[in-house]
């Protein structure tokens, strides 16, 4: 998924806030507030206090367990390229278009790299 912004500086906020969702998703599942085999039916105070600081207000509690399954994210100028194996990808689509992004989604198995 690669989501193209405007400028570069809402690249790095889109980037930040997936950064910090990851960062607090895995603190609530080592914390036994969350349960990657069982999503969440409500938020935590964290992730409501996180999103309140982010702006974000558009993902369900069902899809902050996105943010615990394998993916790599970077920010290239004014893109943010998000790689997984994992098709359950709607809350980092949120993230991104809810900070300014026209988003790509793509299989990286049928167009490689040097193919985009």
């Amino acid at each position: 998924m690669i989501g193209q912004f405007k400028v570069i500086a809402d690249a790095e906020k889109a980037k930040k806030v997936i950064d910090h969702l990851t960062e607090q998703v895995n603190a609530d599942v080592n914390a036994g507030v969350m349960d990657i085999g069982d999503p969440p039916q409500r938020f935590s105070d964290r992730i409501l206090e996180l999103f309140k600081q982010t702006h974000v207000y558009s993902i369900a509690p069902t899809e902050l367990i996105q943010f615990a399954y394998e993916f790599t994210v970077k920010q290239e100028g004014k893109k943010v390229v998000l790689t997984t194996q994992e098709s359950d990808i709607s809350a980092f689509l949120k993230v991104l278009i809810d900070h300014g992004a026209r988003v790509e989604v793509f299989s990286g198995h049928d167009y490689p790299e040097e193919d985009r």
